[in-house]
């Protein structure tokens, strides 16, 4: 009996629906083609073609679009030209999925690195703090972009990534770190994607290079001994500068200076002597509450309360002012280090020296004090306080010794035995 095709009518394809009671059924048009009705939720009608074929004794069905969008003769000459296929023994599903790749891989080549790079950074920004942003923005405008910025992603190979890296591995280690690594995390980004293939040449290349021990020691932020503090805190408190009271701020928090200097009025409460440092501007992106001495409010007393920010001005024009009007200008006597060499962030390893040095406080709360994370993942989801009230004795007594040179009263130096605060 021969095969009969164009079965449907137009008429006949806009009407057809589920018997009721069913909630779908195909209709046959011919040649491999169907039209498939299904029930929606709402009772709404969905038509769509549908190539049902077997090849090498296995069944299989493959889409061919809604029928407002692929009319009647179009989806015959759509199952027509497939038929063609299977006569030559070629599998329409896995031909279409090939020409998807290959589509793929053809766009894949105009993404430069550089779009590249912006979708990942827009994907992830939500998530990071202003300045962990800009420090990756910057970095990639700086170092990488001039080299890979206008490579299609998919054509960048270990070769290229070492024009960026090796250029600067022995003069700043630490930034040619970070710059690998983040060339890294785009092309896995890109990998993830269908921009590229997995292998990643940005992390086979560290073999390539010598090892950073070997070619830079590490220098941490230097900073004044801790003994120095109170005559170096008498003499800021002489200055009279916004960047002078900004300093002091920061030394009587603890802080990092981009959180003092970023420090806003709303997040501060005089009165319950707390300040609230939402998560978007912290290090570990968490919010982090700071107890404030009565000395840290005496800094912020006489500042003017005109503006959004309790120091005004930008992160760099402060950074900048707190090195070169403030620090540059204090000589800290004693025969220790001159405070032109110190940096902001030092003050911090001061206060955490002195912790264990003069005082018996919990390694815990000194480091929750400093916005650091306690022990690992685990340890972290029981840990749920924030020792707040032992962290206000311990900034008193860092307040009463940046004035007086004396541990504050009940603060001892920590004989042999367990800490208890």
């Amino acid at each position: 009996m021969p095969r009969v095709l164009g079965k449907l009518t137009s008429r006949r394809v806009a009407t057809a629906k589920p018997k009721k009671g069913r909630k779908g059924v195909f209709l046959a048009d011919g040649g491999n083609l169907y039209l498939q009705c299904t029930l929606g939720e709402a009772g709404n009608i969905r038509r769509s073609w549908v190539f049902r074929y077997a090849l090498n004794g296995k069944r299989r069905e493959m889409g061919l679009g809604p029928t407002h969008t692929i009319g009647l003769a179009e989806a015959r000459d759509r199952a027509r030209a497939l038929r063609v296929k299977l006569l030559d023994n070629i599998d329409p599903l896995k031909a279409r999925e090939q020409e998807r790749q290959a589509k793929a891989a053809e766009e894949a080549r105009t993404v430069t690195f550089e779009k590249c790079a912006q979708m990942y950074l827009d994907l992830h920004a939500d998530g990071w703090g202003a300045a962990h942003d800009h420090q990756w923005r910057n970095s990639l405008r700086r170092y990488v972009y001039p080299v890979l910025g206008a490579m299609a992603v998919a054509d960048i190979d270990q070769a290229a990534v070492m024009k960026v890296v090796e250029p600067i591995w022995k003069a700043k280690p630490t930034t040619a770190g970070r710059v690998r690594s983040r060339i890294e995390a785009i092309l896995d980004y890109a990998a993830a994607n269908e921009f590229r293939g997995n292998d990643n040449p940005a992390r086979h290349i560290t073999a390539a290079l010598p090892k950073k021990s070997r070619i830079a020691k590490v220098e941490h932020f230097a900073a004044l001994p801790w003994e120095q503090i109170p005559v170096f805190m008498t003499e800021l408190r002489g200055l009279q500068s916004t960047a002078a009271r900004c300093l002091e701020f920061a030394v009587l928090t603890a802080a990092r200076s981009g959180e003092a200097i970023g420090a806003r009025w709303d997040e501060i409460d005089l009165k319950a002597k707390t300040w609230t440092v939402p998560g978007d501007r912290m290090k570990a992106g968490e919010q982090h509450r700071v107890p404030l001495s009565s000395a840290a409010i005496e800094a912020l007393s006489g500042l003017p309360r005109t503006g959004l920010l309790v120091f005004g001005g930008s992160k760099a024009m402060q950074e900048t002012a707190m090195r070169r009007k403030v620090l540059a200008k204090l000589r800290p006597g004693n025969g220790g280090r001159s405070s032109s060499t110190v940096t902001v962030h030092g003050f911090r390893s001061s206060f955490k020296t002195w912790c264990g040095e003069r005082t018996n406080f919990a390694n815990e709360t000194v480091e929750i004090a400093l916005a650091h994370r306690i022990g690992n993942k685990t340890e972290q989801s029981y840990e749920r306080g924030d020792k707040f009230e032992k962290r206000r004795r311990l900034m008193d007594a860092w307040a009463k010794f940046c004035a007086e040179g004396v541990p504050a009263a009940g603060v001892v130096t920590p004989m042999r035995g367990a800490r208890h605060a």
